[in-house]
């Protein structure tokens, strides 16, 4: 019976914001935080992308090369989303945030990674006709109760104003977790996972869309989800993530 009564992870969510305005928010170490619960010390290690990056991946660049520059492995081996834009790299600074929202419930977190994402990615947002976060399959997303990426997404559409597509894109079957395969296992193991349904093809079609996710390592997921909305008529596909794994020489590392 006290499992059935135990309140889900926005309510919690809700809860805990209603306790932030009553007595203020502290970090683990007892230090006053800053916005979303961060503590001055993790705002001041997170690698924050503010500097030159490839227009094709998001990685940084050491200089700026121009408009439109891309590194040599979107050269090498284009990419089936036209863009990506990340808010920080994803390391030993910003993991901690990203893993409390993706798996301990800190749904709080949510809006400030929407503002992240809207100052990296402003650019492709501001033409965007809609967001779409990646989808989890329904198996995953019953035992975890709430998707990541969706709940970037919605923050993210109220506070720039571009609609929110949730149901535009499904995870049509289950498929194993991408971490410790190789580039090309990953792209196998999303390959065909995604689709749009029948009913949500006229969102889609036409449309400059926006992929929205937490992190991105070897952009697989993006690509695939990419190709399922393209399949559908979309005009234009670009990605924007809270955080992307560093590429060293071609490598993600």
């Amino acid at each position: 019976m006290a499992g059935l009564l135990k309140p889900g992870p926005r309510v919690r969510a809700l809860w805990r914001t209603g306790l932030d305005l009553v007595f203020p928010p502290q970090s683990l170490d007892g230090a006053p935080t800053l916005a979303g619960g961060l503590a001055p010390e993790t705002w001041a290690r997170i690698h924050f992308l503010d500097g030159p990056v490839c227009d094709g991946c998001g990685q940084p660049f050491e200089y700026d090369q121009g408009p439109g520059a891309r590194c040599g492995g979107c050269m090498a081996r284009p990419r089936a989303f036209q863009s990506a834009r990340a808010a920080c790299l994803y390391d030993e600074a910003s993991r901690d945030p990203i893993l409390k929202l993706k798996h301990a419930d800190r749904l709080d977190l949510a809006p400030l990674m929407a503002r992240w994402i809207s100052r990296a990615a402003r650019e492709l947002i501001a033409e965007a006709d809609g967001l779409v976060p990646v989808p989890l399959h329904r198996g995953r997303l019953f035992r975890r109760r709430y998707n990541q990426a969706a709940e970037i997404a919605r923050p993210l559409a109220a506070l720039t104003g571009v609609p929110y597509l949730p149901d535009a894109l499904v995870r049509r079957r289950a498929t194993e977790t991408q971490a410790g395969k190789s580039g090309a296992g990953r792209r196998r193991n999303v390959a065909a996972a995604f689709g749009v349904p029948a009913a949500r093809a006229a969102q889609v079609a036409g449309r400059r869309l926006v992929l929205i996710d937490d992190v991105m390592t070897t952009g697989a997921t993006a690509e695939g989800c990419a190709r399922a909305l393209q399949k559908a008529g979309a005009t234009r596909v670009d990605v924007a993530v809270v955080a992307r794994v560093k590429e060293m020489g071609g490598l993600t590392i």
